[in-house]
């Protein structure tokens, strides 16, 4: 516009030299302005979790390092496949939807039923089994 209020045709204004900046329009980016203007991008090529979810995800990673490595049952290796699957996605998309949590919960209770499994383990399980409770409401 120019000092009068009106429209100028979309050339930037003129203000006896100070300096002016006209955006017509912009997708992403980010843009600085003035002798001490600073601009910062951020792109993220992965999803962020929400707290709640990446507080299962620690939980997660925690009990597929606390199974066991050496002699794994059927059992354990199920779970482990289940666990990744999880990690994977909530880490690709920041979330994962009630069903994948369901699938989980079953898996992760029924191994801690059939386990005789170490402390450290169990208490991992546990926290898993926390985390989806609170997602699942």
């Amino acid at each position: 516009m120019d000092d009068t209020g009106r429209p100028n045709g979309g050339r930037p204004a003129q203000d006896s030299g100070s300096g002016s900046v006209h955006i017509g329009s912009m997708s992403g980016g980010s843009i600085a302005t003035g002798s001490h203007g600073h601009a910062t991008s951020v792109n993220r090529t992965a999803a962020e979790a929400a707290l709640p979810h990446e507080e299962l995800l620690r939980a997660i990673r925690a009990l597929r390092e606390a199974l066991p490595v050496r002699e794994r049952s059927a059992e354990d290796m199920s779970l482990d496949g289940e666990l990744a699957d999880a990690e994977s996605e909530i880490v690709r998309t920041g979330a994962a939807p009630p069903e994948r949590l369901t699938r989980l919960l079953v898996g992760v209770r029924g191994w801690l039923g059939s386990q005789a499994a170490a402390a450290g383990a169990v208490a991992s399980a546990t926290a898993v089994v926390q985390g989806i409770a609170q997602l699942l409401g």
